[in-house]
């Protein structure tokens, strides 16, 4: 299989702002998922209270990190592409 070189896209006006937001994004994550640690770290036995529809404490916050995870990648997807366009110049939605 020809792999040919990647096209050089030139430097990015935006790299400050996607740098900045991710790392902003990452450190509330991190809070959160911390917390999650110390709760297990902290009392153990708290994790095994059911708190939604018969899942425990560590089912539920877990599977809320996932979720907090994959929509903080959907916003910073969405936020990146509207100051890429808004830099180019370029109307319309993110692509």
């Amino acid at each position: 299989m020809l792999h040919k070189p990647a096209a050089d896209s030139g430097p990015d006006p935006a790299q400050a702002y996607k740098t900045k937001l991710g790392v902003r994004m990452f450190l509330v994550y991190a809070v959160i998922y911390v917390g999650f640690v110390a709760l297990n770290i902290i009392s153990p036995l708290s994790m095994e209270k059911i708190v939604f529809l018969g899942l425990n404490l560590a089912v539920v916050y877990g599977f809320g990190l996932i979720i907090f995870a994959l929509v903080l990648a959907l916003i910073y997807n969405y936020a990146c592409g509207a100051k890429e366009n808004e830099l180019s110049g370029e109307s319309g939605e993110a692509k």
